[in-house]
């Protein structure tokens, strides 16, 4: 390193901010290449005490640098934050993941307890999640609350590889008492597509505590926002939503609604450039209208919606007293809707909080057809994407240069198959649970999830069973798994001294959709599984008699039963079908 050089350094370094256990090497610029060139970086680190927020972004760190940083960071067991965004500039791909795991290694062995880590702006592909893995499954990573991957390039591959990560680091973390509590995650402008973001949604649901998600710009379609809307619903916290830039049509957008009706918290939502159209903007007033009182911001800006929708949207703000930003702009309006949109919020004394109208794309006829052609065009382009997607991945995982870091050195290797799918564990299918996912878990499934369920929870014991049995089929294996599942938890619940019976079937009534609550409870979409459930229930020796009679007095007396074909028996004597509705008697 030249002395000019040196001296360079040595200024930049002169304005480093100190202070509040944060040290930075913010913006400056620095070519930290070889050892050499990272001395007096280290030398700060070492000379730091109480380190707790290192930031490094936006110089340039290369594997031999990585390597000596990461040997000063072994002692620093306080550290908490790592803004590492933007701090790769010019380097190879092949030399991120070896950099990463070398300062990975570092936390894990200092006993690092990170509240945030910030990778975002750094272009390292899969691979590069693969640099991260091993640090995001560690112990360093249980207290995890922040992690923000923004602009990396992550790709279909790289997201179910941080799918899987964060699954496994909530299990593990789950096993000592302490379960991972992500509150944060930004993955902006990372190509997550469909099935990226679908991974990502089990592990939300798995995790269930986060209260801010941004995934703008990720090519996600309908499929991939449905599995988002599935897995916000079990994350009450939820504040901010963006997810901007993605592609909603009105199915994505009907099923983030009814999601948003769940969530009592929300204060952004940001499904701006999403392509809601009218229809799914109705439907997403409708839920701002029943609830979402602690809403600051509305941004369905570009999103082709037209006239009437836009006022039904206006109109749904009125005793919304915490909004501060209601974005329309670059929709289908018009002048004079645009002129009663500022009418409509006027007499609510909100006019202030409406954006600029600037790009409005004017009045257009309504044309059902035109949309319906769209929507085809969408699915038409959908499939060719699944088609298209398999030589993709193959591409961007399989030839790419994967990290071995189980010696002291790094070598590489080429992988030889691409990223097997990550196996199922009890808590995956509970969140989103499928046949394939039970049949997955093996034969010890019903045991597994009897053992993971707290039975002397009423409400835990209903939710399960209506998870289990939402995936009931008429076939030997998925039929035989439900049923042997079902004995198994409903066995032990009933077998227990404190299990309440009677408020387990008035409850289980209420989610059926039977006995109306006081509370708005969301009811299951398909009585088939559960009837056929309870059908095999009933007969079996662990079922309560006494449950027999309050039982067959709701489902003998309900339309939506009768239409489903199904038999049940009470006591071994009795049965109820589409056609014939018998009357039940106790022995």
């Amino acid at each position: 390193m030249a002395s000019e050089d040196i001296t360079k350094l040595a200024e930049s370094l002169a304005k480093t901010k100190v202070g509040g256990g944060q040290l930075s090497f913010k913006g400056q610029s620095l070519k930290l290449n070889t050892a050499e060139d990272a001395e007096e970086v280290i030398k700060q680190i070492e000379e730091f005490d109480g380190l707790e927020a290192l930031r490094l972004e936006g110089n340039t760190v290369g594997v031999e640098a990585a390597k000596v940083i990461a040997k000063a960071l072994e002692k620093k067991s306080e550290l908490k934050r790592c803004h590492w965004s933007d701090m790769f500039t010019g380097r190879l791909r092949s030399e991120i993941p070896p950099a990463l795991i070398s300062l990975g290694d570092a936390l894990i062995a200092a006993g690092a307890q990170l509240v945030e880590l910030d990778l975002s702006d750094n272009a390292f592909g899969p691979d590069g999640v693969r640099g991260f893995e091993a640090l995001l499954k560690s112990p360093a990573c249980y207290t995890l609350q922040e992690l923000k991957l923004n602009n990396c390039g992550m790709g279909i591959g790289g997201g179910k590889i941080l799918a899987a990560a964060l699954k496994e680091c909530h299990r593990k973390s789950s096993a000592q008492g302490k379960p991972l509590a992500l509150k944060i995650f930004v993955a902006g402008r990372n190509r997550l597509e469909n099935d990226g973001a679908t991974a990502l949604a089990e592990a939300f649901g798995i995790i269930g505590t986060l209260e801010e998600v941004h995934m703008p710009q990720n090519g996600i379609n309908h499929p991939g926002i449905t599995a988002l809307a599935q897995a916000f619903s079990i994350n009450p916290l939820l504040k901010v939503i963006n997810l901007n830039d993605n592609t909603f049509t009105e199915k994505g957008a009907v099923a983030m609604a009814e999601t948003l009706k769940a969530l009592r918290q929300i204060e952004v939502i940001n499904f701006g450039d999403c392509l809601v159209r009218s229809k799914g903007a109705v439907a997403i007033a409708d839920a701002v209208k029943e609830g979402l009182h602690k809403l600051k911001e509305l941004n369905l800006s570009f999103c082709e919606i037209k006239r009437d929708a836009a006022l039904t949207v206006a109109e749904a703000i009125e005793d919304k007293t915490e909004l501060e930003k209601l974005d329309l702009n670059g929709n289908c309006l018009g002048e004079e809707v645009c002129e009663q949109l500022h009418e409509i919020l006027e007499g609510f004394n909100m006019a202030s909080v409406l954006g600029s109208l600037s790009d409005d794309e004017g009045d257009e006829d309504d044309d059902d057809e035109e949309e319906e052609d769209d929507e085809e065009e969408e699915e038409e382009e959908e499939q060719q994407q699944l088609k298209e997607r398999g030589a993709e991945e193959q591409e961007s995982l399989t030839p790419k240069k994967i990290i071995d870091s189980q010696v002291n050195g790094f070598h590489l290797f080429q992988a030889s198959t691409p990223v097997p799918s990550p196996p199922v564990d009890v808590a995956t299918f509970l969140a989103f649970p499928s046949p394939e996912k039970l049949l997955r878990l093996g034969p010890k499934c019903s045991v597994l999830i009897a053992q993971q369920t707290d039975t002397s929870d009423v409400e835990k014991v209903v939710a399960t069973l209506l998870r289990i049995s939402s995936v009931f089929k008429d076939e030997a294996p998925v039929k035989t798994a439900v049923h042997e599942t079902t004995d198994a938890l409903m066995k032990k619940a009933f077998g227990s001294a404190t299990f309440n019976s009677d408020a387990f079937i008035t409850n289980l009534l209420v989610h059926m959709g039977l006995l109306k609550s006081e509370e708005k409870i969301k009811t299951v979409p398909s009585l088939y599984g559960i009837l056929m459930t309870l059908n095999h229930m009933v007969q079996q020796d662990y079922f309560p008699k006494s449950l027999a009679p309050v039982l067959s007095a709701f489902v003998t007396n309900d339309e939506n039963c009768k239409a489903q074909r199904w038999n049940l028996l009470l006591n071994g004597t009795s049965y109820c079908d589409s056609n014939k509705v018998s009357d039940f008697s106790e022995n």
